[in-house]
């Protein structure tokens, strides 16, 4: 409670940041009317003129007020949308680095185009960066007009592919899609995409064997849309790239056959709050039985028992249809915020494996961790970060502690029109939902358009399955039917309409009103259960009301749902019971309401110490993993390859000197074996001094100077080339294997609290040692392979005859994959099923293997 008010003190009210920011917006109206007098072509050479003042020293701060009035007013002639007063504090606000809190309807879109335009003009590339791929191609597309007019450049990063914005038709200002690489894309002076893309586009270039090919520039400027839900409720899970190991699936499949047959209570108990299970006396006695084995907990029992325990989270605690669902065989994750499905993503530490087995798909090898980096540390990249949302001051303290991120909320256009009702609750589920198909029947037939929001796609199944009983006109929009999205929206506000919704219709979804509801009332908003974070609810709320329209919401509760079921719905139970409510009736309290909100506050301080958590650990990863790729990309760069080696080579001498040749007990024949086996050389370490090893230090760099520079020789322009390789080869092996050990380490370290030791600082230590161990492993194999690697040099003959080998290869796997292609078409009308290559796969516009210096397209590939 305390905490409450010092927050409400310290917040300022969008009534004194209007007051506030009143100058700047004077300055920037003094621009209009000038602006307006100006033709089209010099109205868009404005760029021009901007970009020769910040080059002649200006600032952008200095050019701002003119850049937001130009932007203003070339987007009120392409879109007839003039930019309020209220929006370019929002743009400021963007452009200062904050977070700008706009309640949903204000225009947040159109206010992005003013820090985006002002911040592109230095070339230095602008990220707009959203939660979906739908909402950064609709509103990259929607917007595009005016930064094209302005001479800006328009990418945009999709799962699938990349496009850029082009004119279609200038003197109509429309636009069109055109396919681009990914670089093109990330090329553009302004660059929409999502989350997961741009944090997945950095891992994948660090993980590239030539500068050349990275994607990404410089992290400059980005505003993330939907901000909490982004940097906050997906900050709980890291962006990971992993790889199969070689570990079996069988394990899978026999340990699901007995754990499927447990029966709760019995043989195992839940702990809701925190999705976890937890086996019985008796439950463990059955297991061990199924399993025939003996003592479940025993040290040679480690695996097994980590197959049991993801495979009873499996059964008892993820639900087919609310955390995950089923498509062409496939589990597919649904997110709990967006509801939306996450194709491509994975449970990691063998779970979703577990889920496979539960469904009897077809099991996927476990994975190994490749590269992996949290949401928090991504955006930290960025030199300047700014958000925008209308839900954020709830969590303004997490965007200050961990982002340095300021949360300002900006005043309204109109006054919001929305009646909240109080939250009603019934005794249980079946007489709550028989509630709202009698509410959704009486408002179908007044003509009151519905936009009933549910937690998951089971629930949303479940109430369009009463709503066809009741014969009631219906649309459902979850994420088994995205692809109909934008046509269920386009009309979820038009008299008589009825949409069942998941979290999908939450954000970013605009619903017009269609001709005469606001004299019925505007849209309803029917909320089927309170979501564990309050910022979902308000999200969904916000669908109605937008920009002084007329809209009225309302949330239907019971004891039996999961947020009040976790957090004491027995007592509640029990005083409605108490109250001697009849079947079908309602409570509706403010101390009810109260009950819920806190409950909702207690489940949001449990997840913020999640994210703190996970960002606490994630922080130890991240100092390495900075490192290891700035390491990385100063050996692509290749200026300073032999001072690589060098300093390489000078720490492996010196860390075997101190090993070998102590002053208690110096081992000087096992030293002089390892200086041979490693660098070639032969010395004489009898007269080393364990106290002055600095001598013998020097004598060693010396003698490998000489050898460095005949291996130099001996490769000539191919040094640097084998070099690189070698270095980068043995970096990324040992890389991919310090984060399973780093993995294995998380897991482990927790059982240290029981030895009276803090777990973070436990790991800490040990990254470090483990972090040292990999430099030295890589320092020690680096220098080995480079001294002793022969490598066989081709005559041109060889290489010809190689070459045809090759291209005779790659033809016949051709016509092989086309023909088995052909074959599963005409056997079958599912998906085709992906045909592994053998031989590598030569791209159209590649060097034709056979060595004639053509494209591949114009060689033998016209022949496949």
């Amino acid at each position: 409670m305390f905490k409450d008010l010092i927050e409400k003190l310290f917040t300022p009210s969008p009534d004194k940041i209007f007051k506030k920011l009143q100058p700047l917006i004077n300055n920037i109206n003094s621009h209009e009317e000038r602006l307006k007098s100006l033709d089209n072509d010099t109205l868009f050479n404005q760029t021009v003129i901007f970009r020769k003042r910040l080059s002649e020293g200006e600032s952008l701060n200095d050019i701002l007020p003119e850049a937001f009035a130009t932007v203003r007013e070339v987007s009120n002639r392409i879109l007839k949308m003039r930019h309020f007063d209220v929006q370019l504090m929002g743009g400021y606000v963007l452009h200062s680095g904050k977070i700008s809190e706009m309640k949903t309807g204000e225009g947040k879109t159109l206010v992005a185009t003013l820090p985006m335009y002002l911040n592109a003009i230095e070339g230095k590339g602008a990220h707009l960066v959203t939660v979906n791929d739908y909402l950064a191609r609709r509103d990259a597309s929607w917007m595009a007009p005016v930064y094209l007019a302005l001479g800006l450049s328009v990418g945009i990063i999709q799962s699938d592919a990349s496009k850029q914005a082009v004119w279609d038709d200038k003197e109509n200002f429309t636009i069109k899609l055109i396919d681009i690489s990914r670089k093109q894309a990330y090329a553009c002076d302004i660059t929409y995409g999502t989350n997961n893309e741009f944090g997945f586009d950095y891992l994948r270039d660090n993980m590239k064997y030539d500068l050349s090919e990275y994607v990404q520039r410089e992290l400059h400027y980005a505003i993330v849309d939907e901000v909490d839900s982004i940097l906050i409720d997906e900050a709980r899970t890291p962006l990971i790239i992993s790889g199969p190991t070689n570990n079996t699936t069988d394990s899978y499949y026999a340990v699901n056959n007995v754990v499927r047959l447990l029966q709760p209570e019995t043989h195992y108990t839940i702990d809701e709050k925190r999705k976890s299970a937890d086996l019985t006396d008796e439950g463990i006695n059955f297991v061990e039985a199924g399993l025939k084995i003996g003592n479940l907990y025993d040290i040679q029992n480690v695996d097994t028992l980590h197959f049991v325990n993801n495979a009873l989270k499996a059964h008892a605690v993820f639900k087919l249809d609310v955390d995950y669902v089923v498509q062409n065989g496939e589990v597919v994750i649904v997110d709990e915020f967006t509801g939306r499905l996450m194709p491509g993503r994975r449970y990691s530490d063998g779970l979703h494996q577990a889920l496979e087995a539960k469904e009897e798909v077809q099991v996927q090898n476990e994975n190994q961790t490749y590269a992996s980096i949290t949401f928090q540390n991504y955006f930290r990249m960025y030199e300047k970060l700014s958000g925008m949302t209308g839900t954020a001051l709830t969590e303004a303290n997490e965007f200050k502690s961990i982002y340095g991120l300021e949360v300002v909320p900006v005043p309204t256009h109109r006054k919001v029109n929305r009646i909240d009702r109080p939250d009603v609750i019934y005794r249980t589920a079946q007489e709550k939902y028989e509630a709202i198909v009698k509410i959704i029947g009486e408002l179908h037939k007044k003509g009151q358009p519905v936009l009933v929001g549910t937690i998951s796609i089971e629930k949303s199944e479940l109430l369009s399955h009463m709503l066809q009983k009741a014969k009631i006109k219906h649309e459902v929009l979850n994420a088994k039917n995205h692809e109909r999205e934008a046509e269920i929206v386009a009309h979820a506000g038009k008299i008589g309409a009825v949409t069942i919704a998941t979290n999908m219709a939450g954000r970013g979804t605009d619903i017009k009103l269609g001709e005469g509801v606001q004299e019925l009332g505007g849209l309803f908003i029917l909320g089927t259960e309170r979501h564990e974070s309050r910022r979902i609810d308000n999200q969904l709320r916000g669908r109605s009301g937008r920009q002084g329209d007329n809209g009225e919401s309302r949330f239907y509760l019971s004891t039996e749902d999961d947020l009040l079921r976790k957090f004491g719905a027995e007592k509640l139970s029990k005083i409605m019971s108490t109250l001697g409510l009849q079947h079908g009736e309602e409570i509706e309290s403010s101390l009810i309401s109260k009950t819920i909100e806190s409950a909702q506050k207690k489940v949001e301080a449990f997840h913020f110490e999640m994210r703190k958590h996970l960002l606490e650990y994630d922080n130890v990863a991240n100092a390495q993993r900075k490192v290891v790729y700035s390491l990385r990309s100063q050996i692509l760069q290749g200026s300073d390859i032999d001072d690589i080696i060098k300093e390489y080579a000078n720490d492996v001498i010196s860390a075997l000197l101190e090993d070998f040749i102590t002053p208690q007990n110096p081992n000087y024949e096992e030293a002089e074996k390892i200086f041979e086996r490693i660098f070639g050389i032969k010395t004489d370490l009898s007269q080393a001094d364990a106290k002055h090893l600095d001598i013998a230090k020097k004598e060693l760099a010396g003698q490998f100077e000489a050898k460095f520079q005949e291996r130099k020789q001996e490769f000539k322009d191919h040094f640097e080339d084998f070099s690189k390789y070698i270095l980068i080869n043995t970096l990324d092996n040992r890389w991919k294997q310090h984060l399973l050990h780093m993995d294995h380490l998380r897991d482990s370290v927790g059982l240290r609290g029981y030895g009276q030791k803090d777990p973070l600082i436990e790991y800490k230590r040990e990254a470090y040692t483990l972090f040292i161990e990999m430099m030295d492993k890589i320092n020690r194999e680096t220098v080995e392979l480079i001294m002793k690697v022969q490598i066989q040099m081709q005559t041109p003959e060889e290489a010809a005859a190689e070459n045809a080998r090759r291209l005779k290869q790659l033809q016949a796997e051709n016509k092989k994959q086309l023909k088995e292609k052909r074959s599963l078409e005409k056997e079958t009308n599912k998906k085709t099923a992906t045909v592994k290559r053998n031989a590598p796969k030569i791209g159209r516009n590649d060097p034709c293997p056979c060595g004639s210096g053509k494209k591949y397209k114009n060689c033998h590939g016209v022949q496949g």
